[in-house]
């Protein structure tokens, strides 16, 4: 490249005046974000907390492997169970969290399926401990592809049960759609959970999106990246209020539980937060719901949830001959944290109907006559 680059110059003063003009709008927007929240939060944690001692760390004490994909990003993953049990469970994590928003899965199905079932947990792209990669390729069409680099390094062989919570979710409809020959034969069920097959626009949260002030942000995260990381603060300021807003429906709700939630969602790398925004208000995989029609599935979701709010369930559901429909009463958008129980039925309803010898059905059946009656 020549010394003498005429469009240097323009492009840092394009850059400071992206970064100026999302830092002027995001006092505007944060009020926007405040009144929302406001209006549909009240008091959301409680003094009584069950899950006080719980230890929201375990899977980080689980089998550990690294997978790279072909653009070169390492995503974490870690598994439990037998590595040749006769189903894997593989599950994707939604926006701003990680693998550990699958907490009470992994530790309460561990004990319900037994040795019959393995199951798989990673990172996604830019979150959690895997690898941060360019804004470009945070798009749900590159979650599906990640979603394959995972199943063929971690799950070579035997049939696979897919789960996805709000974004994982659209990763797996994304695979659908990119991969539908694996659909009937390797993977044999599936399950969406608080997720949408279209965009967010018209949620709360895309309501944010429209604002001139994030789009300059979102300038700022592929060209001025390091103003970004001095105002990470205020971009957060604009999104974080939606997402705790969202996460829960029930004034109730454990307050190590919320911490937790917080916690990986401040963990989120803010050009990963960004990027990903975008993403979500354009995604359209609907494609994908004629290959999922060839598969059990469950769609499950919180009538309380302001991001991807039921009618995106109820929709998805009936474009699905065989699918099972939970909606969880009082509960937001983390509903799998929330509401666990719910969530867990479902997916053991799911690898039940999923799971041809029905294997795992008899192990809980002789199990359950097992267990010593009150």
């Amino acid at each position: 490249m020549s010394g003498n680059d005429t469009h240097g110059p323009h492009r840092r003063r394009a850059g400071r005046a992206g970064w100026l003009a999302g830092a002027a709008g995001l006092s505007a927007v944060a009020t926007i974000a405040g009144i929302s929240a406001a209006r549909s939060m009240t008091r959301r944690t409680t003094t009584e907390d069950p899950y006080a001692d719980e230890d929201f760390e375990m899977l980080d004490g689980d089998r550990s492997s690294v997978v790279t994909t072909p653009d070169g990003v390492p995503l974490a993953v870690r598994d439990v169970g037998p590595q040749d049990a006769r189903l894997t469970v593989v599950f994707a994590h939604g926006f701003c969290h990680r693998m550990g928003s699958f907490h009470f899965q992994r530790a309460r199905l561990t004990e319900e399926w037994g040795s019959q079932v393995r199951m798989t947990f990673y990172d996604q792209r830019g979150h959690g401990q895997s690898g941060e990669a360019s804004p470009d390729t945070y798009t749900v069409p590159q979650l599906g592809m990640d979603l394959e680099t995972v199943l063929r390094a971690m799950v070579p062989r035997g049939p696979i049960v897919l789960v996805g919570h709000s974004m994982g979710g659209m990763a797996v409809l994304s695979h659908a759609r990119q991969y539908p020959q694996q659909y009937g034969r390797r993977i044999v069920g599936a399950a969406l959970i608080s997720s949408a097959a279209k965009g967010v626009s018209r949620s709360p949260l895309g309501e944010i999106l429209k604002n001139p002030a994030l789009e300059a942000v979102e300038f700022s995260v592929r060209y001025a990246p390091k103003l970004v990381h001095r105002g990470r603060g205020a971009a957060r300021s604009v999104i974080g209020p939606i997402l705790r807003a969202a996460s829960y429906g029930n004034e109730r709700i454990s307050p190590s539980v919320v911490a937790f939630s917080e916690e990986m969602m401040h963990d989120t790398p803010i050009a990963t937060m960004v990027g990903f925004l975008h993403a979500l208000e354009v995604h359209d995989e609907s494609a994908a719901l004629p290959t999922l029609s060839k598969i059990p599935t469950l769609i499950a979701c919180g009538d309380h949830d302001l991001l991807t709010p039921e009618g995106k369930s109820r929709a998805m559901a009936a474009a699905l001959w065989d699918s099972d429909l939970v909606i969880v009463p009082r509960a937001g958008h983390l509903v799998q944290l929330e509401e666990p129980d719910a969530i867990n039925d479902g997916l053991v309803r799911l690898v039940e109907r999923a799971t041809p010898n029905k294997l795992v059905a008899l192990t809980r059946r002789l199990r359950d006559r097992a267990r010593p009656r009150a």
